[in-house]
């Protein structure tokens, strides 16, 4: 009797109206509410923890990186550049700037400290009058034909029910879609999800000493690592935190399928200790860091790719490396095809051309079959070896951007906020006239 009585009560609480929820507060999501609001739509933002940012923050990844082609060319601004510049406000951002990681690769990035970033989120949410819907986990969601009616999202307060006009999954499992019963596209043959990683916090360094090895002995040792068992794959690479002479390393592996929750639960508790057996390998091993030791896990493990929606465009690597013009271009990006195997200490990754960039069109972020709903972040339509480009953090944030400002001109300009009906060309107009890159 209890049950029932607190259930009904929950049922009771009256729904909350809006244009547009998104679901999910990572950087996508995050970026996405912002650019709804700023458009004028009232927004919901709902995420599982008490503090926004994703990956970003919770997964600890502690860099942004590709913001321009290999010859500098830049491809991602906009809202995503604004984090940055807060960030710096803060004292938390350092200079962008490129280098060679230890498998010997070329990359530019802003390495940053994830703790403020969440400030900075904040910030950017409270600024523009979006409703955050914190330690929220979504139940399940209504449909009405091609249309999402409701949204109902267990709170501290109860169940409580959302009725949006738009819907934008950034979950990055794609949970709200998977809920909505859209469809998605399957792993080819051979194909296999890319792996999660820990994420962990190891200092002091001495970075004098670590920077002026080559890459050559950077590779060196960290294949010695992975074949001794001691690293989960073959490199040492890490973001400086922007406040100490700590860094944040990107060097275990954890091949599973994070939809299932058995898996991410093991995976959170291995992935630990494959970070304390890699601290340990790297004060023995790797100089600079012999006073150094395992100072922080991230909050949970960072996923890579998970489920796909299938969209109204399916972006494919060859769409990528062409590159297809796309006359609804939204967003563009120049991060190369990098595929993390489940197994195994390499990786692949195919490098772009100097003055190579790509661009990711809207009918990619339009889900199949769902006239009011659309997605950003590493679940849009792509491909598996096109999603091992447009993942990135800096990426996502740009699809995030055009996604909010997309809703929330459905809202504006139909009654029925059906995202087929948007004036692609309007669009692309405002991402410009904000400061976003499209190509």
């Amino acid at each position: 009797m209890a049950v029932t009585t607190t259930t009904k009560a929950a049922d009771a609480l009256p729904a909350i109206e809006a244009d547009v929820l998104v679901c999910g507060g990572g950087v996508a999501g995050t970026v996405a509410a912002v650019a709804a609001a700023r458009q004028g739509a009232r927004t919901v933002l709902m995420e599982r923890y008490g503090f926004l940012g994703g990956n970003a923050t919770a997964g600890a990844v502690a860099q942004f990186n590709s913001w321009q082609t290999a010859a500098g060319r830049r491809v991602v601004a906009g809202l995503a550049q604004e984090v940055v510049d807060r960030l710096r406000d803060y004292g938390g951002a350092g200079e962008h700037h490129s280098f060679v990681m230890s498998t010997g690769h070329k990359m530019d990035r802003v390495e940053y400290a994830p703790e403020l970033l969440k400030l900075v989120l904040d910030d950017l949410v409270r600024e523009a009058g979006v409703q955050p819907l914190l330690h929220a986990t979504l139940l399940d969601v209504q449909r009405d034909g091609r249309r999402i009616a409701s949204v109902r999202v267990l709170t501290k307060g109860g169940a409580r029910t959302v009725r949006p006009q738009v819907l934008i999954d950034t979950s990055g499992d794609m949970d709200a879609m998977k809920q909505a019963g859209a469809t998605f596209l399957e792993l080819g043959e051979g194909e296999a999800l890319q792996p999660a990683t820990m994420m962990f916090r190891f200092g002091p360094i001495d970075f004098a000493r670590l920077d002026a090895l080559t890459s050559e002995e950077k590779e060196a040792i960290a294949r010695r690592g992975f074949e001794q068992g001691e690293l989960a794959r073959a490199a040492l690479h890490l973001a400086r935190d922007p406040f100490s002479n700590d860094g944040w390393f990107n060097i275990s592996r954890l091949g599973i399928d994070a939809t299932d929750p058995m898996a991410l639960g093991r995976a959170e508790i291995e992935g630990r200790r494959q970070a304390w057996r890699a601290a340990a390998f790297l004060q023995r091993a790797l100089p600079g860091c012999e006073r150094g030791r395992l100072l922080n896990f991230g909050t949970q493990v960072g996923i890579r790719e998970t489920r796909r929606v299938a969209g109204d465009h399916v972006l494919t690597a060859e769409e990528l490396l062409r590159p297809e013009p796309f006359a609804d271009a939204i967003a563009a990006g120049a991060y190369p095809i990098d595929i993390h195997p489940a197994a195994g200490g390499g990786l692949t990754y195919r490098s772009l051309g100097e003055e190579h960039a790509y661009r990711i069109p809207l009918r990619s972020l339009i889900p199949r079959g769902l006239d009011n709903a659309l997605v950003a972040g590493r679940g849009i339509s792509a491909t598996h070896e096109a999603l091992a480009a447009v993942r990135v953090m800096t990426i996502c944030m740009a699809m995030g951007q055009a996604a909010g400002t997309a809703a929330a001109m459905a809202v504006r300009s139909d009654g029925r906020a059906d995202l087929r009906t948007v004036d692609v060309q309007a669009l692309r107009r405002q991402l410009l006239v904000d400061g976003a890159c499209l190509a």
